[in-house]
Parts: C-alpha cells; structure tokens; sequence
C-alpha cells in the first residue's frame, strides 16, 4: 500500500563567486590581515557552492547536511555584501525541475541576480532532497519511520518558506517549480505523508483503534487537500510529473479514508453498534474497490482489500444471525474526529547542526553603512571646527595686514626691513615661491582632464548597454521581461550626475585660486626677492623713530604677542581634533543585536556630543579671546597712529609693507588650496576608478543577462509551431482502433523496493494466414506461351482490392501491392513461381527438368489472354 512521492532536484549553472567577491573585497577593507581573511572566506564560500550544486547527490543525510549548510551560509552572508543587479551583480541560472524540456528548445531556466532567488532554489532543492531520503527510509522499524516523519516535516516547512518568500526574494514572475502555488501543493503533499508515517507507526505500536483513526481520517484530510490544489491549478497538471502524482494523491486519499472506517468499525462492535460497523466496512469496501480498479497500477490495495472483506464477511453473518441490527446510510454515520501529529518545520537558520560563518568577522551591511554615515557625520563635525578657527585664524591675519602689524612696530627706524616681513620672505622662498605655485596650478587640469575621461568612459558604457537594451525590448516587445536598464542605472546615473557637479564646483574654486593668485603675484615675487633687491623696493621714511621705547608701543606689542599664543593654541587644538579616533561598529552591532535595526543618527549623534563637546567648548573660548584681543589692538592702533608723523613717504611705505603682509597670508593660503586640490583629484580619481569599475561589473553582468536571455527566446521561438494548426481531411486520418481499443502506453509506476509488480497482461497470439485451396491446372501448357516464360497467374476468386499504380522494370520482375501485408499470400491468388533458370548456367542441383514442376506441388496453368494483357513489367522489355 505505501508508495511515497519524492520531488526532484533543480539544477544550476556553474558560477563564480570568487572574482567578484574579492574585487569588493579589495576596494572596501584595507590592505592586511583582515583583507586577506576575508578572500580565504569567499573562496571557502565558493567551494561550499561547488559541493552542494557542483556534482550529484546521493540520498544520505550527508549529502542534506551539505546544502543546508550552504544555505545557511547564504542567510548569514547576505547582509554582509551589498548583492543587487547595480552593486555587487551576480547572476544565478537554474532549470525549472519540473519541465523536460523538448529536443530543440531545451529545459525552462531562469537567471536572476539576486541572492535571494539563489537561497530559494537551495531552500528547494534541501525540501527536495529531504523528501527523497524520506521516501528511502525502510518503515518498518521506529528508526526509520522517525526519520521518514522528521524530513517530510522538514521538506513541508521548505516549500511553505519559499511560498511565502519567494516573490519578494526574486521581485518578478518565477519558475513553475518555485512558483507559490505549486511548492504550497508540495507542502501539503509533504504534510500529508508525514502524517500518515504516523499512522504507520500508530499501528506498529499497536495503538487504540479510535487514534488510529483519527490519525487516518487527518491524513485523508491532507491527501484530499493536496490532490485538489493540483486538480484546479491552471499550470500543475501540464507537468508530467503532475499527471503522474494525481493519482497516487487520489488513491491515497481513499486509502487512508477507508482505514479510518476500518478502525472506526473495530469501535463500533467494542460498543455492540452492529449496524454502524457493518456500514463502516462497506463504506471502506467501496473505498479500496475504487482504488483497485482505478489506481492500481499506482498503488496496491491488495492486503487491505482482504482485511477489510474479511471484517465485512464476518460482521454480515453475525448480524444475519444473531444481533440483526438496522444497518444506517454512510451519510447518517458519526464523523469520524481528527487528530494532526505532524507540523511544518519552521525554516529559522542556522538548519545545519555543523554551521560555521566562514564571514564571521565582517561586519553586516547594516553596520558598515551606518559605520559609513557615521564617518561622514565626524568628517563634517571636524571640517566645521576646523573651518572655524581658519576664518577666525585668516579675519585677525586680514586685520593685523590693515594694520600694518606687527611691521609697523618693527619698523620704527623707517630705513630697514621690518622682521617679520623678512621671515615671511624667508618663508615663501622656502616653500618654492612662485615656481612652486605656478607648477601646481599647471597640473590641475591634467588631473581635472583625467577624471572627467574617466566619468565620461563609465557613463558611456551604460549608454551603449542601455541603448542595445531598449532596442532589444522594442524587438521582441513582451518578451523582453528584464528590468529596464533605464530603471537599474538610476543610481548610478544619479551618482555619475552628482560627481560631474563636484567636478564643475572644483573647476570654480580653481578659478578663484587663480584669480588670487593673479592679485597677488607682484607682491609675492617681491618677497621671493633677495634682501637686499627687497630693501632697495620698500620706500624710505622714517615718521615714527620717537616713538621707540614709547608705552603705546610696548602694550601693542604685549597685545600682539598674546594675539600669537591664541593662534599657537589654534593650531594644537586643530591637530587634537583631528586626531580622534572612535570605533561605532560595536556600538552598532550591539544595536542592531539588541533591536533589529540601527538608529544611526541617534547614536552617532550622541557619540559625537561625547567626543567632541570639549573642543567645541574650546574653539569658541578661542574664538572670544581673538574677539577680545583684536578690539584691544584696534584701540591701542588708532592711538599709535594718532601719535606717528604722517607724510607721502611714510604712507607709501606703510602701504607696501601691508601689501607685502597680504601677499604672504595670501601665498600661504593659496599653496594649501593648491595642494588641497591636488590631493582632491588624485583622491577623486580612486573613486572614480571604481564608479567605473563597477559600471563596468554590471554592464558585463547585463549582457550575461541578456545572452541567456537571447538564447531562451530562440528556444521559446523553435518550441513554436511554424504554421497555424489546420484540419486533416477525413480520408488522411489514421483508421479507427479496433473495438478492445487501443493498448495504453507504458507509464511511471511508483514502487517499494520490496514491492513486486504486477505482470501486464500480454495481448493474444497474431492468427494464422487463411488457408486457400490450390486450383488444378492443365499438365500440358499451350502453344501460345510467351517466349518469356512468364509464370501463370490464377483468376481471382474474389473481389480485387483499390488498383495499385504499374511501373516499368526489369523484365521477369512483377509489380507488388504497395502495402505489405504477411498474410498477403493466396489472398490475391498469387499462384507460386517457380525458379527460372539463368541462360547457359545449370539448374538447380536436384531440380526437376524444364517444364516440369516440383513433386508434391500442384502444376499452375497459364493466364487468361485478358490478365495476361493487364501484367506491367517495371521497365520496358529489352
């Protein structure tokens, strides 16, 4: 009676994982330890897929051991690299496992890029694999019988995950196989069998009659389930496999309904119900009846059949001649109840009891972005104090410049270089003067010129690809059912766009470098000047000699001096500011272990308040003091200057001196503008590099895609018929079967190892040829006997069949019937003819003379003149 139904596997195409994976691999995590742990993870990764798809399976939980094993790899990997078809584009291709395929169109396939659509079909094949090595299990044991209800609870909870997932894992129309109406039929196929191991193991353990049948009617319930979610879908019963599951599904709903009455029955006379029990048993006798004589070369029924007309035979005659109890319809009878031992396993990973996480150590994809984010917020917190104190650093260098300070104190005398100015032209000539800022202006649109070539390079490839694709879809219409590329390159386009904006706002900021540095050029070539050419240049006065030593001059100077210790402590406090370092990757992780999710901006919000409240406290404390500073400064000038001698002379060296001041702020600033945005460009071509790189990935990716798509719309177009169906004429039809019908074709028949099958009854032996009676014919031929020696052919006796067309041939060769029939002969009262002897050679040794037949046969007379006349040689005699 047990015939189980397994699944078979889907197969899958070879892929890759290594080249990909390394590459993001090497472009996110640095160069080391961690880099290269990461790339023995992916090639770890990369081996488990070969195992589990790369070769056959043998049905052992060993081999099931191997796929659960990649799949809860998969789970665990995948939050960790960012799988889509515009990042990290990796394309799978699996057959339906259902369809056959056909000689010229091949099997149904898709390939998708997208992890989750590889997870759907491992999860498959791990429900398949598992209902195979159920139905291998030996039950008759308890060892295998728990096996058995282990798996197809496992090969249940399988299918029902993939029901529920499947769509948004692959966000477009699935294969038939993974398709939701179908693995939700296979879930509850699983089920049932499942429940009905229990039932096999209920009465092995020789349980009550009444749990056994509860336990038999539930399995009715799921086997009546199944075989009507394959009944009424559109698609399942085109399948070969489908037609051939149908009836066992239907066989066994009977089967474990008419084992329900039968213990139902046993209840019954345990409580003196003759009736009932009687019409228990032949409710179930009708049952096993029409299984037998519909499903039985699915499933035998053979041992129940007798088991139940046994119970049957019995309680008929005990009622007939004892209890004589009213025996009730089928459809008064007490529903039998339901019990359900078996549960769907919930598909929670890890499912491998050996599972290790080979990317144990790389964080998830949640955690590095948030890290990423995190990281920007810090760089904009920095930029903004840091920023702070340089304009608040460049405004008292722009105000002491107005000044004239601190040269106007230095230069009291009037006929000498002022100190600081000497140090700033000292400063500039160490630093490269003009020659320097001259060379970095020159490279700049070198580097600007190879960024944009690059950018201009990755947008093209996603034209060109994009450009085939909408051709493509404007071809075969329909057909063409991948994501548009216009809609997959949103991203990228969007982020192309937005590095195409900064470049455009590098070239403006280039633009006001160089027009300050045109303003300043003059002044900042006079301090790259020897000293003396730098004297001879600085006009000659002297307005202010009396008032050295003076205590104007001394409280400018104490003030400025402290104004110099207020940008000394800038400098310390902007090199601490940059200099702190805080990993947030435990921080989110814990978060994202303890919620779910990560509120990024909340906890980085917080852990930047920590870090940096200090220096914020300290950069305005700063701030207050220069404010504080440059008020007592402009005090203490305009008293200063109220008390200098003003003359043509004084004003004009006063004028250059500033001049000179402004031209050094300014060369310094402008040659860390310069280098800032060489080291801009440079940075920016890394990251464009890989911008192109990955337009690059996923353009190859795109037209991998359409390859195989290409390639399935030409099978698809050669499975098609070529010409529109039309109806044969009547007269070209094949002839009607005879009346016991024709002999059906040989089908699947699932079996027990230990099951014999039923021989097939052979048709009955082909009938004799008729036997016609020989006609006597005269022993002396004619005279009028053509020279050719033609052999005599008899009149029919009955009518002739349709004529046959006459060919010419070689003479003394005789046209046939054009179809052959072995029983033919002395149908058409061919008579025999005998051997006739080639010219100038013997006859046959033994034969008789010429004109002379052979004994015991029956001479043949000539033809009548009119069929003589009708015979045609094939070809014209010679």
């Amino acid at each position: 009676m047990a015939t189980f139904i397994s699944v078979p596997l889907k197969k899958s195409t070879e892929v890759d994982l290594v080249k990909p994976l390394a590459k993001y691999v090497t472009s996110t995590y640095p160069a080391g330890d961690e880099q290269a742990e990461h790339i023995r993870a992916v090639e770890e990764l990369n081996k488990l897929r070969r195992n589990a798809l790369g070769r056959p399976l043998d049905k052992h939980e060993s081999s099931l051991e191997i796929l659960l094993r990649y799949y809860d790899q998969l789970c665990a990997v995948e939050p960790k690299f960012p799988f889509c078809e515009n990042q990290l584009c990796l394309t799978f291709t699996w057959k339906d496992a259902f369809d056959k395929g056909s000689l010229f169109g091949g099997s149904v396939k898709l390939a998708l890029a997208s992890l989750g659509y590889e997870k759907t079909c491992v999860l498959f094949n791990a429900a398949a694999l598992a209902s195979q090595i159920a139905s291998e299990q030996n039950l008759d044991n308890d060892e295998g019988l728990k096996i058995a209800a282990k798996y197809y609870q496992l090969a249940s909870g399988a299918f029902a995950h993939i029901k529920d997932t499947v769509l948004s894992a692959l966000n477009r129309e699935p294969t038939m196989d993974i398709a939701p109406e179908t693995v939700g039929t296979l879930s509850t196929i699983m089920l049932a069998q499942a429940q009905e191991v229990f039932f096999l193991k209920a009465i092995t353990g020789r349980m009550k009659d009444g749990v056994i049948a509860k336990l038999s009617n539930q399995a009715a319930d799921y086997y009546g389930d199944a075989f009507k979610q394959c009944q009424y879908k559109d698609n399942l019963p085109k399948y070969f496999y489908f037609q051939e599951v149908l009836p066992v599904l239907a066989a066994k709903h009977c089967i474990m309904q008419a084992n329900a009455e039968l213990h139902q029955s046993a209840i019954a006379k345990q409580k003196k119900r003759f009736g009932e029990e009687i019409a228990r048993l032949q409710h179930a006798a009708e049952l096993v009846k029409t299984v037998a004589s519909r499903y039985d070369e699915y499933v035998s029924v053979k041992d129940l059949t007798e088991k139940i007309n046994r119970a049957l035979t019995a309680a008929k005659k005990d009622n007939d001649f004892i209890y004589h109890d009213r025996v009730p319809e089928v459809k008064d009878l007490e529903h039998i109840g339901k019990a359900t031992l078996v549960k769907a396993t919930a598909i929670t990973p890890p499912l491998s009891q050996k599972f290790s996480d080979v990317f144990e150590k790389m964080v998830p994809m949640a955690v590095q972005q948030s890290v990423g984010v995190y990281g920007q917020r810090k760089a904009e917190t920095v930029n903004r104090l840091v920023g702070t104190m340089r304009e608040a650093t460049n405004l008292c260098n722009g105000v002491l410049a107005s000044l004239n300070l601190p040269a106007a104190l230095e230069d009291l005398s009037g006929d000498s270089i002022p100190q600081s100015i000497a140090e700033k032209a000292r400063s500039v000539v160490q630093q490269g003067g003009l020659q320097s800022i001259e060379q970095l202006i020159k490279d700049l649109p070198e580097l600007l010129t190879r960024n944009r070539e690059i950018l201009d390079e990755a947008l093209k490839m996603l034209n060109d690809e994009e450009t085939t694709d909408n051709e493509l879809r404007a071809k075969f219409n329909q057909r063409w059912n991948r994501t548009p590329s216009g809609d997959l390159y949103k991203p990228l386009r969007a982020e192309g766009a937005n590095f195409r904006d900064i470049l455009d706002k590098a070239v403006q900021a280039d633009q006001v470098v160089k027009d300050r540095y045109n303003t300043h050029c003059d002044m900042i070539a006079l301090l790259c000047k020897p000293e003396n050419e730098l004297s001879a240049a600085l006009p000659s006065a002297n307005p202010t000699r009396k008032l050295q030593g003076s205590e104007v001059v001394n409280v400018l100077r104490s003030q400025l001096t402290q104004l110099e210790e207020v940008k000394k402590e800038r400098e310390a406090l902007e090199v601490e500011i940059k200099g702190v370092v805080f990993d947030m990757s435990t921080t989110f992780l814990t978060a994202l272990a303890k919620d779910g999710a990560i509120n990024e901006e909340q906890l980085s919000v917080s852990q930047l308040d920590q870090l940096y409240g200090e220096h914020k406290q300290r950069v305005q404390n700063s701030l207050r003091q220069q404010e504080e500073l440059l008020a007592q400064i402009q005090t203490s000038h305009q008293e200063f200057s109220s008390l200098k001698q003003a003359n043509t002379e004084a004003n004009q060296r006063e004028e250059v001196l500033k001049k000179l001041a402004s031209a050094h702020d300014s060369y310094v600033e402008i040659s860390s503008n310069l280098r800032e945005g060489t080291k801009f460009y440079n940075d920016l071509t890394e990251i464009l590099l890989k911008f192109q790189n990955k337009c690059c990935d996923i353009v190859f990716a795109r037209k991998t895609e359409r390859d195989e798509l290409l390639k399935e719309l030409q099978q698809s177009i050669a499975r098609e018929p070529s010409a529109p169906s039309f109806n044969v004429p009547a007269y070209q039809s094949t002839p009607a079967a005879p009346p016991g019908g024709p002999t059906p074709a040989p089908r699947t028949v699932f079996t027990l190892p230990n099951q014999q099958t039923q021989a097939i009854p052979q048709p009955p032996a082909r009938p004799p040829p008729p036997n016609f009676p020989t006609q006597a014919a005269s022993p002396n031929p004619p005279a009028s006997t053509p020279s050719s020696n033609l052999p005599p052919v008899a009149q029919p006796s009955q009518a002739q069949g349709p004529p046959y067309p006459t060919y010419q041939g070689y003479p003394q060769y005789f046209q046939v019937p054009m179809g052959y029939n072995p029983y033919a002969y002395g149908q058409y009262n061919v008579p025999y003819m005998p051997y006739q002897g080639t010219p100038g050679q013997a006859g046959y040794p033994g034969g008789p003379p010429a004109a002379q037949g052979y004994p015991g046969y029956p001479a043949q007379g000539p033809p009548p003149p009119q069929q003589q006349q009708q015979q045609q040689p094939y070809f014209p005699q010679q």
